[in-house]
């Protein structure tokens, strides 16, 4: 196998502000033959077992708080050994999921790696105020989270998030990244930073 990005895609639900809706979530295994990184803990912990395949997990990294992507969080941590990262803004977040149980903060600007691949920690907040994605320069890849999608910023119409600040994220941020940067995002098909970039004035002017 070489080092790179490998996508499973699980199926759950996303419930906040008294609502609940249907979705399938982008969970994404960064590394190579040894060992990975877990981005995101969507719904199923079977499935996400199972694209490990006994490799060494060095870190479930959650990119934001929602419940749709730290599920598992905790059932994987027990049962591969490897820690809980999230953004500490999310704290109240997690909690609405998983209580007092545990996850260890991830700065802005940590580098993490996983077979020799590097992951640097980028703070995007808007979409939540702890949302975080992880930049791997050498494979030309971010994943994104639910900060950047194929067609424009993630949603900030429910508690916690904030259009003006996402829109910040993505420019002051993101956008710094090469344009052919592949964006791996929370949900959804795979864009570049360049191809969504182009937009940002149409998205100024939506206003959300």
């Amino acid at each position: 196998m070489t080092k790179g990005i490998e996508r499973i895609v699980t199926s759950g639900t996303f419930e906040l502000d008294g609502g609940s809706w249907q979705v399938d979530n982008n969970i994404w295994i960064v590394g190579g033959d040894s060992e990975v990184i877990v981005v995101d803990a969507a719904h199923n912990a079977e499935a996400i077992h199972k694209a490990v395949g006994g490799r060494h997990v060095v870190a479930v990294v959650c990119t934001h708080g929602h419940n749709d992507h730290i599920t598992v969080a905790p059932q994987l941590s027990s049962e591969l050994d490897a820690p809980v990262l999230l953004n500490p803004a999310d704290t109240m977040l997690w909690r609405m999921t998983h209580g007092d149980k545990p996850f260890r903060p991830i700065e802005d600007g940590e580098m993490l790696t996983a077979d020799g691949i590097e992951l640097h920690a980028i703070a995007t907040p808007g979409h939540s105020p702890g949302s975080t994605c992880l930049y791997a320069p050498d494979l030309g890849a971010v994943c994104s989270g639910d900060t950047l999608f194929q067609g424009g910023p993630g949603a900030t119409g429910r508690s916690f998030s904030d259009f003006p600040t996402i829109l910040e994220s993505i420019s002051e941020k993101l956008g710094k990244l090469p344009a052919e940067t592949v964006v791996y995002t929370g949900h959804g098909d795979t864009t570049r930073i360049g191809d969504e970039l182009v937009n940002y004035d149409e998205w100024v002017s939506r206003g959300h």
